[in-house]
């Protein structure tokens, strides 16, 4: 290993407290010498805060003003506690606790039990669900396996919340929550679920807070104690914090002052689980004489991309909006967002699959790419999109589209139902292939009006009707297909999706892209409906949308790609408008309500690569037309082959037969999905087109660069009668 390499590794702990302050920004510093008292932090997305605290905890160790066992230092997830710890220790500050909440709060709880309570503490559970299905059983109520999911997520609110079951349907009223049954339901499955763990004696995550509040409030020589090891805490992401953990916090701390917290009051997105940024916001008000620090040099993001940002923050409107932060962009400048508009979603997910082989053509890695959408849902059709164009791709924070469980049981009856054909009563009444996936997916679940609420049972719902519109794309493009052909159909999608990846582009919902970032990023769906949630309706709601949008458009460092479809498929009316969001701040839009926000820059495609130039304009794409009839073409299918389905082809049979052979050929060497070599569409569109050249050939939809120069040579040998078998197995 090279002196370089070490020292990449395993970077120098500084040799003295004064050496830890070398490269902060002058923020940063006051945030690292500001040990005493309470201090707020406000930080902006990319400022650095996490550098900033843990150079504050180091310098105060090793300047012995801390001792590292004194320190507690608290935030929300393992992986963020984890990364705290390894850049103390690099600082020279190993021994400081850095934990969750719910960690900190287990180990004092089982530590403590026998003096407090006695015996041994009851075992932790894992997951709430089968707890939640027994006392539903209990209460002769039935609950299939969303509505568990639901009022499971109701049941985690009202603990962290501090709300008890009689209190339930008031409070859930209060806070505008929509609930998955009715109100006072969930409050009898909620003391049920309470008596069902008490007789097992177990207990659930929220009872790790609620038991330890407990112990420090009635037994005061355990909190002195707690007290008297823990002298200085810094909790993270604290516009996040719960009532119940903010009352753990309290007791913690007792009578004293040593607290410092850091957060941002517009990154606050998980409301829906009893988050609140009141702790934050009125942290000044709780401790009038609290040092206050603004981090706001975002080391993270171009100019182009901290202005878009700034932009959506300045047409807010609430008491975050009123504590927003203004970011000013360290680094270079980049090229502006570019804005795309597409006819429909399949459109719209094959230019950004499009876009990303280009990208990663050109040399950036695929890892550092992110598609970033509102439901997971919406992934399917970049799943099929990426697929499509033989780009690798993750998902992050949910199952691939077709392994969900609800994906998964919707597969087995409509095979069943294509088996059984005509002998099925649920297509009696069904006079064509989506009529009769509407009938089968309506035994399991899917209605024609979607359920309230944003929890599984919506999610599950919304996965069901990407089915539904899955097979009416399909009928469409293949009229008079059966059922049969559907679910085959729905077997090739599962099986080019589910090639195993290593290094891929992200796909992830806005919510799970939370305290992640990468190079480019693409936010899609960007569209009235989806970007504010149709189900968003107060004020508070719409306001954590556009907030979720601005999470999403600070993940990006160099390159953001924001895009809509006018339409959700091929042919469908263009009812659908961008974002209210984006107006103001997209080329050729105004603010909303009169409010005027910082403008941005950046071409308005129309399904079709932009400019990237300081001076907006609109680029207007020329409609596809048929080259028999010359028809405008909307569907993806007859856009690749460039002419109607239902116009004359002039196909050579034989030299479409022979690129058949050569593909399968291609696919058992490299052992993928034939389709993920050509489509048949793109065969058949170079069997009509017979390309003499390689330019011909990348004219053709289906044939980007890297399958040009992949499979070109082959392609053209074929057309011109010269291909004697063989082939390439490189990458």
């Amino acid at each position: 290993m090279t002196a370089a390499t070490h020292s990449t590794l395993f970077p120098q702990v500084p040799d003295s407290a004064d050496a830890v302050l070398d490269g902060l920004d002058p923020e940063q510093r006051e945030v690292a010498t500001a040990l005493h008292g309470p201090v707020c932090v406000l930080a902006g997305a990319g400022t650095g805060k996490t550098r900033a605290i843990t150079h504050r905890i180091a310098y105060g160790v090793r300047a012995g003003i801390l001792h590292p066992s004194s320190v507690l230092a608290v935030t929300f997830t393992n992986r963020a506690a984890g990364e705290m710890r390894g850049r103390l220790r690099q600082l020279g500050a190993a021994g400081v606790q850095a934990r969750t909440f719910h960690s900190a709060a287990l180990r004092q709880l089982q530590y403590f039990w026998p003096k407090a309570i006695g015996g041994s503490m009851p075992r932790l559970v894992d997951r709430k669900v089968q707890l939640v299905a027994d006392a539903a059983a209990a209460c002769r109520i039935r609950l299939d396996r969303g509505e568990l999911r639901d009022v499971t997520a109701e049941i985690e609110w009202s603990k962290v919340t501090q709300t008890v079951p009689a209190d339930y349907a008031p409070a859930a009223a209060k806070a505008g929550r929509e609930t998955p049954r009715d109100p006072a339901e969930i409050a009898q499955l909620y003391a049920a679920y309470e008596d069902v763990k008490r007789e097992r004696a177990v207990i659930d995550f929220e009872d790790v807070l609620l038991l330890t509040v407990a112990v420090l409030q009635d037994r005061h020589d355990i909190a002195e104690q707690v007290r008297a090891q823990y002298q200085h805490f810094v909790v993270d992401e604290y516009q996040d914090v719960s009532p119940l953990q903010q009352r753990l916090l309290d007791l913690w701390l007792g009578d004293r002052d040593n607290l410092c917290v850091v957060g941002d009051a517009s990154q606050t997105i998980y409301s829906f689980t009893g988050a609140t940024p009141d702790h934050l916001l009125d942290f000044r008000t709780r401790h009038p004489g609290a040092t206050v620090v603004k981090l706001v040099r975002d080391y993270r993001s171009t100019p182009q991309v901290v202005h878009l940002a700034n932009g959506l923050l300045a047409q807010a409107k609430g008491r975050a909006a009123d504590h927003r932060l203004e970011l000013v962009s360290q680094r270079a400048p980049g090229p502006e967002p570019v804005y795309s508009e597409y006819t429909d979603e399949p459109a719209e997910a094959e230019g950004a699959a499009r876009r990303i082989r280009e990208l990663i053509d050109s040399g950036v890695p695929a890892a550092e790419i992110a598609i970033l959408f509102r439901t997971n849902a919406q992934s399917e059709t970049y799943e099929q999109a990426l697929a499509d164009a033989g780009v690798p791709y993750q998902l992050r924070g949910a199952e691939r589209f077709f392994d969900r469980p609800e994906v998964r049981k919707a597969g087995v009856a409509l095979r069943g139902a294509a088996r059984f054909g005509g002998n099925d009563s649920l297509l009696d009444d069904a006079v064509d292939l989506p009529s009769q996936v509407r009938a089968v997916l309506s035994g399991e679940g899917w209605t024609t009006r979607p359920p309230a609420g944003s929890g599984a049972v919506r999610e599950r719902w919304e996965s069901l009707a990407a089915l539904v519109n899955l097979a009416q794309d399909f009928a469409a493009a293949q009229p008079g297909a059966t059922l049969s052909d559907l679910v085959a159909e729905l077997d090739e999608r599962a099986n080019a999706q589910h090639a195993p990846t290593v290094q891929g582009v992200t796909l992830a919902s806005l919510h799970s892209a939370k305290g992640l970032e990468w190079d480019v990023v693409f936010l899609v769906g960007v569209a009235e409906g989806m970007m504010p949630i149709t189900y968003a309706k107060t004020d508070e709601q719409i306001e954590e949308e556009r907030r979720l949008l601005y999470v999403g458009v600070t993940r990006a460092r160099e390159r953001l790609h924001v895009s809509w479809a006018l339409s959700r498929s091929p042919g469908g009316r263009p009812s659908r408008r961008p974002s209210r969001f984006l107006d103001g701040l997209r080329p050729g839009s105004t603010a909303t309500a009169g409010r005027t926000a910082a403008g941005g820059a950046g071409g308005v495609e129309r399904g079709t690569p932009g400019t990237r130039g300081s001076t907006p304009r609109r680029v207007q794409r020329t409609p596809a037309r048929c080259r028999v009839c010359g028809r405008t073409l909307t569907d993806a299918g007859e856009m690749k082959l460039m002419r109607c389905d239902d116009c004359p082809s002039d196909m050579n049979e034989g030299l479409y037969e022979r690129l058949r052979e050569w593909r399968a050929d291609q696919a058992r060497r490299s052992g993928q999905p034939a389709f993920c070599v050509f489509t048949d569409r793109t065969l058949m569109a170079i069997a009509e087109t017979a390309p003499d050249d390689e330019h011909e050939l990348a004219r053709i939809p289906g044939v980007g660069m890297r399958k040009l120069n992949r499979y070109g040579t082959d392609v053209l040998a074929i057309c011109a009668g010269q291909f004697a078998g063989g082939g390439t197995d490189q990458d």
